[in-house]
C-alpha cells in the first residue's frame, strides 16, 4: 500500500468493517513515536439549531400575564 502525493491512504474494506470505520466517520491519529494509529475521533457533539434557538429565547420573555390570560387574548375571550 501506497501513500498518496496527497498523503492518502486506502484503509481495507475488511479492516474498515472490523474497526467499524463506516462513511463519514471523523478519525484521530495517534502517534506514539513508533506507531500510528488511527482512532474514531471523540464525539463533539453539536448543538442542534433547535437547542441553539430554545437556548436563545429561554429567559427572554417580559409579559407579567399568566398562560389564561395570553389565551383568552388570542382566543378573542
Amino acid at each position: 500500500m501506497r501513500i498518496t502525493s496527497k498523503g492518502q491512504v486506502t484503509i481495507p474494506a475488511d479492516i474498515r468493517a472490523q474497526a467499524g470505520l463506516l462513511p463519514h466517520t471523523e478519525v484521530d491519529f495517534v502517534f506514539d513515536g513508533k506507531v500510528v494509529r488511527i482512532v474514531p475521533a471523540a464525539r463533539v457533539r453539536k448543538e442542534s439549531r433547535g437547542a441553539r434557538l430554545v437556548a436563545h429565547l429561554r429567559g427572554r420573555g417580559d409579559v407579567a400575564m399568566t398562560t389564561d390570560a395570553i389565551m383568552a387574548l388570542t382566543r378573542g375571550e
